[in-house]
């Protein structure tokens, strides 16, 4: 965006081949708000660049830990390991919030596979939120461009009137440059922004159907093993007594 608007003014006769500055401050207020919204969407998208890898939201050494306990069958080892702050992660919080429920349910491997793919999309949910702002400055830069460009035609048209209707065009001249910067400035940073929106998507969803499928893997190596949960044993204990009892003669 800054490279476009640099050419722009080195072009512009209004500014005299003039700095950047001298550009935004053609546009008045409405330009600055769109800058402020240009490193904010810079900001977002560099967050975002560290954020959706398949590294940070599954890490192998994450995927390795886990793997070598459920091998071993031993559930309440990576449940301690899930819910661990130092190893959050998109993994770790599906992994973490099944086994808490495969733990407390009676159902076993049953509730496991269902509480995974609840807390896959609520996980899957929580990233697309994260990318909302960058839509919203995506949506909201061409309206503010268009805004812009309003009130500078508005203040073209002021002109025209104080001056009877024949007004100079370097009167105009202000104006004008005003509605066509912010015009200029609401679509540079729209289509980047939109790009770049509509990018990290569909990122979320390659990666995390990645994650999902070894996810599948390391509730495969607990199915293995069919470890009885504390809820099963439970179970099992109450109705234990009903079975042994013999019939009265």
């Amino acid at each position: 965006m800054m490279l476009a608007l640099i050419t722009v003014a080195q072009d512009s006769p209004d500014t005299g081949g003039g700095s950047i500055l001298q550009l935004i401050a053609a546009g008045g207020v409405v330009s600055l708000i769109i800058v402020a919204l240009s490193f904010t969407a810079l900001a977002l998208i560099i967050i975002h660049l560290m954020q959706v890898r398949a590294q940070a939201l599954a890490p192998e050494e994450a995927i390795e830990k886990l793997t070598i306990l459920l091998t071993k069958g031993d559930a309440d080892a990576a449940l301690k390991y899930c819910k661990h702050e130092d190893n959050d992660c998109f993994l770790t919080r599906i992994m973490g919030a099944s086994l808490s429920r495969y733990h407390r349910s009676a159902f076993g491997l049953l509730e496991l596979k269902s509480s995974m793919e609840e807390a896959g999309q609520e996980q899957v949910a929580r990233l697309y939120r994260s990318t909302d702002w960058l839509g919203l400055i995506a949506a909201i830069a061409p309206m503010l461009g268009l805004l812009g460009t309003v009130v500078g035609m508005v203040g073209a048209f002021d002109t025209i009137s104080s001056s009877e209707g024949f007004a100079r065009p370097d009167q105009l001249a202000g104006d004008i440059s005003k509605a066509l910067v912010t015009t200029l400035m609401g679509l540079t940073l729209a289509i980047p922004a939109t790009a770049a929106f509509t990018y990290f998507r569909n990122r979320i969803d390659s990666i995390t159907a990645e994650i999902g499928l070894t996810i599948e893997d390391l509730a495969a190596m607990l199915e293995k093993h069919a470890v009885t949960t504390p809820a099963q044993q439970q179970q099992q204990a109450q109705q234990q007594p009903k079975q042994t009892e013999a019939p009265k003669a």
